[in-house]
């Protein structure tokens, strides 16, 4: 009967939180691409302050996460793996300590995993994005020599750049191609590329728009602008790298020794979960481990 009863609840919480919402965004697109609403507008049509407007929701920060991250994921979905963690967590350390605080402040622990790891490959996908921006902006800038027009030149970017530039390029292409308008449609871009590069292409391209000039050479000298900045950023990595190699050593040597010794020696280390001194020792070094972690990262995390 338990086991029936859990895995109802997983089946019933992935139903409400990752089908419910698919099967309603499918039936909303669905419902605005039928012929018998051509007087409506449609979402690509607003402008980039109503599509803010329309998107302030609770979601709004897992969902502009997960789009940077590139990940076919969506928000109930992330939050559902985010509980799945706690649950499965809290419930194995429940089973191996039968303490029920240790085990709530476990799986509240475990439930923020999934979110740190969207964010690492969205962190992952954005510095891949600048090191491809340059060659880029340099083809657009190619294309307006030889005559194209500047969607063209994203077109081509689109097409003949890979993952992360090309994908973001093709939105950004397709959303001036079905009728947004351009300006609106860089600003969207700058704003779900958060990098310095991207909003010095979008207001070199608008300043361009509204005061004339030479597109194609303000970009050839934004692209070299960028790879001079980001040779400085690969240089800064490698001069912090034995930082941030010892503060991985520092932050995962306590856990290790935790685990050795409950591998190696399980009836010394289990006073720390049947003895109510253990216990807030336990609680105190998780609290430490978790602030020095904090602390370390802000002093190898140089700001360039």
């Amino acid at each position: 009967m338990t086991f029936v009863f859990v895995v109802a609840l997983i089946v019933g919480l992935y139903a409400l939180l990752v089908m419910g919402p698919e099967v309603s965004a499918q039936r909303a697109l669905k419902k605005r691409l039928r012929p018998a609403d051509p007087i409506k507008k449609s979402r690509l049509t607003l402008p980039a302050s109503e599509l803010r407007e329309r998107g302030a929701t609770p979601f709004k920060a897992f969902r502009k996460l997960i789009d940077q991250s590139g990940l076919r994921l969506t928000v109930p979905a992330l939050i559902f793996m985010c509980w799945m963690a706690g649950f499965v967590v809290g419930l194995i350390t429940w089973m191996l300590t039968a303490r029920a605080a240790v085990a709530a402040f476990a799986g509240a622990a475990a439930m923020t995993l999934p979110y740190f790891w969207v964010r690492y490959v969205a962190s992952s996908r954005l510095w891949k994005f600048e090191e491809q921006f340059p060659e880029a902006i340099e083809l657009v800038s190619r294309a307006l020599r030889a005559g194209h027009a500047f969607p063209t030149g994203l077109s081509m970017v689109a097409d003949e750049i890979g993952a992360p530039v090309g994908p973001e390029f093709k939105l950004l292409y397709d959303r001036q191609n079905y009728g947004m308008a351009l300006p609106d449609a860089l600003r969207a871009f700058a704003e779900r590329i958060p990098i310095l590069d991207a909003r010095f292409f979008v207001t070199a391209v608008l300043t361009q728009r509204e005061s004339g000039g030479n597109l194609s050479g303000i970009l050839d000298s934004l692209a070299s602008v960028i790879r001079e900045r980001f040779k400085v950023k690969r240089q800064v990595k490698v001069i912090s790298a034995h930082g941030r190699m010892t503060a991985a050593v520092l932050s995962a040597l306590p856990p290790f020794v935790g685990l050795s010794q409950m591998v190696i020696a399980p009836d010394n280390f289990k006073l720390l979960f049947s003895d109510p001194l253990g216990i807030k020792m336990l609680l105190g070094a998780l609290v430490l481990q978790a602030v020095g972690m904090l602390v370390i990262s802000k002093i190898v995390n140089i700001k360039y």
